[in-house]
């Protein structure tokens, strides 16, 4: 297939010929679905032709593939041939237009959200990261640690939601206790077992410079864990958006996960839809933010 004509681009033409030249089933406002694919494709091609890696940007393609066949059955199914019940399955130009609508209060919930978000989880790195560090590296503080890791490490914590209600004083602190909780146990295990990959000799070689634990965990442990470290925390990071999300449709009066679960309840499926996209996006995007850390933090591997 000429270097011009890929996938992603056939399905992208396939889906703005449906959209705009397939009459609508009726005030589907398919322009707004449109408008969305050029956005996206603009995109892809800006990144097509500037992009260094190579292999990335096929990958992109490849993914964009998809989500055009997606948007495509969607908008045919839903707006042009009626086939779904438009008010449980509203069509991509409304869904569009809602979006658009809804900024202002999609924000705003994203404020609430990231407070929390960052309470939680940010506290777990602080207590998860330098405990397990020490823990790794006293052998018989290791073997006490790891029961209670095993047993305790598997709990979902969304059990303890009715006690951290009931016992703490506010919404946001119970909120906040169970991102910790959820993102503490996988943080600690990864970075206890990343004490336990350090080479051996290294140590043994750092220990004849007569280095104290302190400076034996900051120069010698620490950076020989930090990959460990990084797959804890994108485990943690990942429970923690899951944790937000259900804490705040239990028991919530705003945030992400509160938009959903209020909209859900009146019906307003479009709201519902836009609540489920905003955060895809959001998590997303924090991903990426991640995933460069960790490549800038294990440069040197490359």
């Amino acid at each position: 297939m000429p270097r011009f004509l890929r996938p992603a681009d056939i399905a992208f033409a396939a889906a703005i010929a449906v959209t705009l030249f397939y009459p609508s089933a009726g005030g589907m406002l398919s322009g707004h679905a449109a408008g969305l694919l050029i956005l996206v494709q603009a995109v892809f091609i800006v990144r097509r032709i500037f992009g260094k890696d190579r292999e990335a940007v096929v990958a992109s393609g490849d993914a964009l593939f998809v989500v055009y066949v997606f948007l495509f059955s969607w908008e045919l199914a839903a707006a042009k041939l009626n086939v779904l019940d438009s008010f449980l399955y509203p069509s991509p130009g409304v869904v569009v237009k809602t979006f658009i609508d809804e900024i202002p209060a999609l924000l705003k919930g994203l404020l609430s959200s990231l407070r929390l978000l960052l309470g939680g989880y940010l506290l777990a790195v602080a207590v998860a990261v330098p405990a397990g560090l020490y823990f790794g590296y006293k052998r018989r503080l290791k073997l006490a640690s790891k029961p209670f890791a095993k047993v305790l490490g598997p709990i979902p914590p969304l059990v303890y939601i009715p006690y951290a209600i009931a016992i703490l004083p506010t919404f946001r602190a119970a909120s906040i206790f169970i991102i910790f909780i959820g993102a503490l146990w996988p943080i600690f295990i990864n970075t206890m077992n990343g004490v336990s990959d350090v080479d051996k000799r290294v140590i043994d070689t750092a220990k004849t410079l007569k280095l104290n634990d302190r400076q034996m965990i900051l120069w010698v442990i620490l950076p020989g864990s930090v990959s460990s470290i990084m797959s804890g925390a994108n485990i943690g990071l990942s429970f923690s958006f899951i944790l937000l999300t259900s804490a705040e449709m239990i028991g919530g009066t705003s945030g992400m996960g509160w938009y959903v679960k209020y909209f859900s309840d009146f019906a307003n499926y479009p709201k519902v839809i836009v609540g489920i996209v905003f955060i895809g996006i959001v998590v997303t995007i924090v991903t990426f933010f991640f995933d460069s850390l960790e490549r800038y933090l294990l440069r040197w591997r490359k």
